[in-house]
Order: C-alpha cells, then structure tokens, then sequence
C-alpha cells in the first residue's frame, strides 16, 4: 500500500510540474453582472491581455494554455464612466491561484489562496500601509514652517527609524524568498551600497573609486536578463538604463556606446531582454539633447541590426528604416566633412557653399512658410550683422521649398544679408536632406574653414556661445600641441 501510495504522489508531483498556462480566479463581494479586463504593464505603457464576465456571485477567473509572461498585472473593472484600474498584483512562477476580495478596501481585505508570491506582495502592502500611518505624523510636523530645526529632530529621527524597519523588512523578504516577483520587485528598486573609498599607496584616497564601484555595480540588484522587470508599475528598467547611461559616462559618442556594448552582455541571455535594452537606447539617441550624441545611434544600428543580429525579431521594413535614418546621420555627423552644396540662388545663377571662404559657414535650413523660421530668422540677422567680422564667418541659406517665388519673398520681406539657395533647384545628384539631417525647420550646422561639422541643430540664441567656447578650446588645443612640439626638441 505504501508503495502505490508513493506513486500516487509521484504521479500528482508531475502533474504539478507539468502544469502549463494559467488560471486565475477571482472573487469580489458585491460585484456582479459586469466585465472586466486582466491588464498588465510594459515600460512605461499599459495594456489589456484578457476579458472576464463577473457572474452574480461575484466570481470570475482568466485562463489561457499559455503561460504569462512574469510581472505585475492589475485588474479592471468596466464602468459607465469608463474603464478603472481596482488593484495591482504578481503573476510569478505559479499561475494557478485566487484572489479573494470585497469593497470598499480591496488591499486590506484580500485573501491569496494557492499563491506565496501574492501573499507575500499583500502582505508587504499591508505593512507598509501600518508604516505609512506612523509616519504620517511625523510627516506633518517636518513639513511644519513654523518650527524650528532643533524641534524637527526627534520626528526626525523617529521618521529614520521607521525608514530602516522598512528596508531591514524588504531585505528579509528578499533573502528568505528571493525568486519570488515580489522579492525580484522590491530588489529592483533597491539602492546599490557604495563602500568608502580606500588610500592608495601613498596615503591619499582614491578620488575615482566610487565612481568606478558604482559603474560596476549599478545593476547588481536590478537583473538585466528578468523581462519580468519590464512588466513593473513604475518602469524602473528604462529609468535605470537612462541614469546609467546619462550620469555615469562622459557624454561622448564613444564612451556611451562601449557602456551600451557592456551591459548588452548582461541583458543577451534573454531574448526579451536583449530587444528591449537595444532597441530603447537606440530611442534614447535617436534624438539626443546632447549635441553629438546621435551618433549612438548610428553606432548601434551597425552593431545589431546592419550585421543582422537582431534578425531574430524585427522585420525587413523597420531594418529598412533604421537604415534611411542612421545613413541621413551618418553624413552629418560632428567630426565629419560636410557635402558640398550647389544650388540656384534668386537669379537662376548656381552657388556653391565650397566657395565660401570664410572661416566658418553657418547652414541654414529653412521653410520659407514655416513659422519658426520666420521666428528665427530676425534672431540670425542679428547675429550676423554683429558676428560677421568678429568670427570670419557666412551663412549658406537652403530653402527645403520648391518654390522660387516663396524664396525671393522671404529674402525680400526678410532683407536677408547671405546666400539663400533653392535646395530643390539642385546641381547634386543627392538630395541634400540626405547629405544633411533635417527632419525639422529651421536646422543649422556650423562647418569650419575646411568644411568639417562642428556643431549641429543648434538653436540661433546659442550660436555666439558656442563659437566663442569653441575657439577657446581650439587655442587651448593649440597651445598645447606647441607645448609638447617644444618639449619633444628640448626646448
């Protein structure tokens, strides 16, 4: 008997395991006849994977024979009003359970069976919800203007304690179940311990190692290769990709793109993973605030999508337009020479922007109809009429419009001072959009006297700043070469 009795429980034990899908049964006291919707998050968007119809007991479940992808779901219920989020929960390793539940307070009064890692994740609710009640008065009296700083600190100190309670509690949670979503969550959003910096040899400390301890250990709590994390409330994935790579790195084509190449690493493992770290650093510099650094994303599209890598899951067209756009940044890139430009100016005569002399060449791209061109353009006329002969330089102006008349107008309304050409009126064989990215109106480039781009899309108003500083920092450089030409001869 025993024997068959072992094998009974053997055969249950692999039907466990087996187990494939998901089922997830709901009950809510005091609904009935209406639908709802099983959501679930991804970055920093939401969506609706399932429907449900709440029978008159209050009970309906969500299942599928596939199994959900790990992370945090919520539920909704449809109104009158429209549809309302009620309440968030995990969707881990186990997907077979029930929630429990009734009004008005979903949190405080719901029941997990069949599921630790909700258990765990109401629970910690519950204790935070507790924790958040006794600080609430300590809350009032630090935000208290009236009192003095002196009469702050024993709330203050008492605000810490329960501030540590919580963490020490979190810690616990994650060491003693550390699989679980809602450890793998609460982990996520732990802060990384830097130690002190030790001395070196010679006594002094070492200025650089926290830095250099942060940048190694920025993910240790966060796992690059658990898409779970993708499905969090807050998108605490995209957030710390972000901090990462703003705050922590040179702001230099180069210096950015090795820190992507390293943490790429650790997201491959997953394929889920491995897309979403690619493809949102390729979003974060399609369009950089930094000057320069679009570069990234030429870099990245020749590394994982040119070479094929990310075959496993984009397609042909999109491949196709990643390619379009990286190429118009590619020509333009800072460091670069600029394509020469020849075009008809007002009197049918060809221009060539190679035949400027001057010792930089403002290009400007322009609408003639576009608002902001219009605003501009006043704004450039002043710089050039007092920068002119300060900085040695010219404006080569391209109209994006196919119509000369439109050109000939606004020179005239404008009195504009430089060379205004017809981009379409060209003597290229490539259109110039190609040569130079331009995708909004108006855009300006700055090529020095060998016609190498120097800076890019730059607002008119930072024009003068950005050639003074650039000068500068040509005579620094420059100095500097001298310096080390006399010393190389011992001078």
């Amino acid at each position: 008997m025993r024997v068959i009795l072992i094998f009974c429980f053997a055969c249950l034990a692999n039907l466990a395991v087996a187990q494939t899908g998901y089922k997830i049964n709901f009950k809510v006291n005091g609904w009935k006849d209406t639908i709802v919707y099983l959501g679930h998050y991804y970055s920093d968007q939401t969506y609706l994977k399932d429907t449900a119809y709440v029978n008159d007991n209050g009970e309906f479940f969500f299942d599928n024979k596939n199994t959900l992808p790990q992370g945090v779901y919520f539920l909704v219920k449809k109104t009158k009003s429209g549809n309302t989020k009620i309440f968030d929960f995990m969707v881990g390793k186990y997907q077979f359970f029930t929630l429990e539940t009734s009004k008005p307070d979903f949190i405080e009064n719901m029941k997990v069976i069949g599921d630790e890692d909700n258990k765990l994740y109401f629970d910690n609710v519950a204790y935070n919800i507790e924790r958040n009640k006794e600080v609430a008065p300590l809350t009032k009296i630090l935000k208290d203007s009236t009192l003095q700083e002196d009469l702050k600190k024993e709330s203050r100190d008492a605000f810490a304690k329960i501030n540590d309670k919580v963490m020490e509690h979190q810690r616990e949670l994650i060491a003693k179940y550390p699989t679980t979503m809602t450890a793998r969550l609460l982990k996520a959003s732990m802060p990384v311990k830097i130690p002190d910096p030790p001395k070196k040899a010679n006594g002094n400390i070492d200025s650089t190692f926290q830095l250099r301890y942060y940048r190694e250990h920025f993910f240790d709590n966060l796992d690059l290769s658990d898409d779970a994390l993708i499905r969090l409330p807050q998108p605490l994935y995209k957030e710390k990709l972000k901090e990462y790579l703003e705050k922590l790195f040179i702001p230099q084509p180069d210096s950015i793109t090795n820190a992507i190449n390293h943490i790429v690493q650790k997201a491959k493992p997953n394929r889920e993973t491995y897309k979403y770290l690619i493809w949102n650093c390729m979003s974060m510099y399609q369009l950089p605030e930094i000057m320069g650094l679009d570069e990234v994303f030429v870099n990245l599209y020749d590394q994982y999508f040119k070479s094929g890598e990310m075959d496993f899951w984009v397609n042909a067209k999109i491949k196709e337009n990643l390619k379009e756009y990286a190429d118009k940044i590619r020509s333009s890139m800072i460091g670069r020479p600029g394509a020469n430009l020849i075009m008809q100016d007002a009197n049918l005569q060809p221009k060539s922007m190679y035949d400027i002399k001057a010792k930089y060449t403002v290009l400007f791209i322009f609408r003639p109809d576009c608002g902001h061109c219009r605003e501009e353009t006043p704004k450039l006329i002043d710089f050039y009429t007092k920068n002119k002969s300060k900085f040695n330089l010219e404006v080569f102006a391209v109209s994006t419009d196919t119509s000369m008349k439109k050109m000939r107008d606004f020179i005239k309304e404008f009195k504009t001072p430089w060379i205004t050409v017809d981009g379409p009126r060209s003597y290229i064989n490539t259109h110039f959009m190609k040569l130079y990215h331009a995708d909004t109106t108006p855009t300006i480039y700055i090529l020095d006297d060998k016609k190498k781009i120097i800076a890019k899309k730059l607002p008119v108003r930072q024009l003068e700043d950005f050639l003074t500083k650039h000068e500068k920092m040509v005579q620094i450089k420059a100095g500097k070469k001298v310096a080390g030409s006399e010393k190389a001869q011992g001078k």
